[in-house]
């Protein structure tokens, strides 16, 4: 009887201390340090994850700081989550850059035409899937709103069939851009106030033909701006914000409306 069933059981349970000791000790010499500052950085992090760092995520970028990242790379956290990380971290605040998303559509259904009625899942990704949308121009925004589903701050909305950004409530955390399949969605610095509300690359007069604010390409803005911020590449006007000096010239100039020019961002919520 004792051989049969007491001495197996004896066998297993030595064998099952023997192992939970070994792995004690191995866990001793093994294990590896986990800086406490970074559990403390992802705290004064906002949590949306969404890269605008540069890195994965919340979790990767408290890493990063703790490695010797700069602290002032969370745009939805602003200056306050800097201050508070430089703090922890012992080093000198820097200010963060505020930035806004634009987009690079203005085509509303009032001056854009639609070549289809679109009847499938009212996302922008499944309607670009289907010819390339509705639209006549195939660049345009799709206007379904997979971008505010995106957006974590209310900051974006559909207006007549094209996606609008509220600049005073727009973190620039880039969320709605990442979920753009027509990639309208650019962050740029608050800061800038001129751009061009259009995409498409094609010739002016197809462009004229299919959206009343679209592009030509005239060059218009490219002779009139000053510091030589406006540049008209493969029939698109494009505004290099480290040029611009917001002046304004060349919305001023442009034929159709396609160059925009907004109030600057004054009110950043999370800063």
């Amino acid at each position: 009887m004792f051989d049969t069933i007491i001495f197996p059981i004896l066998v297993v349970l030595i064998i099952g201390c023997l192992s939970g000791i070994m792995l004690s000790v191995a866990s001793k010499f093994f294990a590896v340090k986990t800086d406490e500052r970074i559990s403390q950085v992802r705290a004064e992090l906002p949590g949306a994850n969404c890269g605008a760092c540069g890195y994965s995520g919340c979790d990767a970028y408290a890493a990063a700081i703790v490695a010797g990242a700069k602290t002032n790379l969370c745009v939805p956290g602003g200056s306050t989550a800097a201050q508070k990380v430089s703090a922890i971290m012992g080093v000198a605040s820097e200010e963060v850059v505020a930035k806004v998303a634009v987009v690079k559509c203005t085509g509303n259904k009032n001056v854009a035409g639609y070549v289809m009625d679109y009847q499938g899942p009212k996302t922008c990704l499944a309607c670009n899937s289907f010819y390339q949308g509705s639209r006549s121009c195939s660049h345009g925004c799709l206007g379904y709103g997979d971008c505010v589903e995106a957006c974590q701050y209310d900051a974006i909305s559909i207006v007549d069939g094209v996606a609008v950004v509220d600049r005073t409530r727009c973190t620039g955390c880039g969320m709605c851009a990442k979920q753009c399949p027509n990639h309208l969605i650019e962050i740029v610095p608050a800061t800038a106030r001129a751009f061009v509300g259009c995409s498409s690359c094609d010739k002016g007069a197809y462009t004229r033909k299919v959206c009343k604010v679209g592009c030509i390409g005239c060059k218009k803005c490219e002779r009139t701006c000053p510091n030589g911020a406006a540049k008209v590449v493969n029939n698109l006007a494009t505004i290099d914000v480290n040029l611009c000096v917001n002046c304004g010239e060349c919305a001023k100039q442009c034929p159709t409306g396609a160059i925009q020019f907004c109030m600057p961002k004054l009110v950043n919520t999370q800063s």
